[in-house]
């Protein structure tokens, strides 16, 4: 009854039967793997070059495509290679690693998300209040912690589930490495330390998503409250890519972790898993800058400059 730190690799799901369609898969997932980088690149550079952007919002946004760059990056450059070359192997620290960086990384944004909830409640409902409560080291001190708390989950759902004793093989139903497929391939009645540390990490997720609850409630009550209605659509702007963000996260999550057993299958669970982990950092940045007229802005201004005038540098990097 080995543990895993016996086998030398793990196998992927292969991701197609015909070398046609690995090649379309290949394709596939660099196109969406390009357009992640390209649209969180271009949030973080922007955030970080306009001085007229350095506020809360958009710092714990900077953050947010942060962690959707790292989060893709963990699983779709592999699976990429492996398309390309025809393989199936991981190996045992890669996967170790694989698991490590994205229960880190979807962790931590789940516990940003409710920091970026908290961030709107005070924005809208105590506005005096905004600069005391959101300072500059208040900010860092909330996204550390949010960071923090990712990489304590991280690190205990790595060890614990690496410490199992593994009966059923090293072939993994799942274009990377993750929990639930780990857990799947250990014995019966060595997994129930794991299962509990699932549930306390469920349950603090419950409590996030209550807070985010909580927060948008008191949010809509006082912007229903504001007579005019360019100041009511201005708040509305304000909060609907988070709550988009937010749905979506919640969404995809619960489909790929609370679906039936009864209709779970290999196509459906790679379905499912590419939803949560490789879909959201792509489109985000998308739903961020959508309504966003400040990122806008300097967007065009970054284009603009980057395409039109090679002279000199745009006003707002002076700035």
């Amino acid at each position: 009854m080995p543990n895993s730190s016996s086998i030398t690799e793990f196998l992927l799901l292969e991701s197609a039967d015909t070398r046609e369609l690995q090649l379309l898969h290949f394709w596939l997932f660099l196109g969406i793997y390009l357009a992640a980088l390209l649209g969180n690149g271009l949030i973080i550079s922007t955030v970080a070059c306009d001085h007229h952007l350095h506020t809360p919002m958009y710092f714990f946004l900077l953050n947010l495509s942060l962690l959707d760059l790292g989060t893709i990056s963990t699983t779709v450059p592999k699976s990429v290679a492996n398309s390309l070359w025809n393989t199936r192997a991981i190996s045992h620290p890669g996967c170790a690693a694989q698991v490590f960086l994205f229960t880190f990384l979807i962790s931590a944004e789940l516990y940003l998300l409710t920091v970026m909830a908290y961030d709107r409640y005070v924005a809208i409902c105590r506005p005096l209040h905004y600069g005391t409560l959101l300072g500059s080291r208040a900010c860092v001190h909330l996204a550390a912690a949010a960071w923090g708390s990712g990489f304590l989950t991280a690190v205990l759902h790595t060890a614990s589930t690496f410490s199992l004793p593994l009966c059923q093989g090293n072939a993994v139903d799942q274009f990377f490495c993750e929990v639930p497929q780990i857990l799947k391939l250990s014995c019966s009645h060595s997994y129930l330390r794991e299962f509990g540390l699932i549930g306390i990490t469920a349950f603090f997720a419950f409590g996030c998503f209550v807070f985010i609850v909580l927060s948008y409630g008191q949010i809509f009550r006082v912007v229903l409250r504001i007579p005019s209605e360019q100041g009511r659509h201005k708040a509305f702007s304000m909060c609907l890519p988070h709550l988009a963000v937010v749905s979506m996260y919640v969404s995809t999550d619960m489909i790929a972790h609370l679906k039936p057993p009864s209709i779970s299958s290999p196509s459906l669970d790679l379905v499912v898993a590419v939803l949560y982990s490789v879909v959201p950092p792509a489109v985000k940045p998308f739903i961020y800058s959508m309504r966003n007229h400040e990122i806008k802005d300097v967007l065009r201004k970054v284009i603009s400059w980057t395409f039109f005038n090679t002279s000199k540098l745009p006003v707002f990097f002076h700035k």
